[in-house]
């Protein structure tokens, strides 16, 4: 199973991938939300937990980081919708 950062969608960033003409990226989850699953190889994992330290790897059930500040999640989505594509932590990464 793959890491991932799951970014929650709400109204307003389900607006903005609709302008874009990406909501299909947007999957179902629990009690009709919608979320973007954002994948990350094992190293940016690594980087992103060293980074931010408030962040976790939920290495039990979801294999995905959680706690990340909701500013980081806002510019992970932007990148999102900028690049049209969820493979955007390189990028996102190169910042840091």
């Amino acid at each position: 199973m793959s890491i991932t950062i799951n970014i929650w969608i709400n109204e307003e960033r389900y607006e903005k991938l609709q302008k874009a003409g990406l909501a299909n990226m947007a999957e179902e989850a629990l009690a009709g939300l919608k979320v973007i699953k954002v994948p990350c190889t094992e190293q940016q994992k690594d980087k992103v937990l060293k980074v931010f330290p408030t962040a976790k790897y939920d290495s039990a059930t979801t294999k995905s980081i959680e706690l990340l500040p909701r500013e980081v999640k806002d510019k992970i989505f932007d990148l999102v919708v900028e690049k049209q594509s969820i493979d955007v932590m390189d990028d996102f990464l190169k910042n840091y």
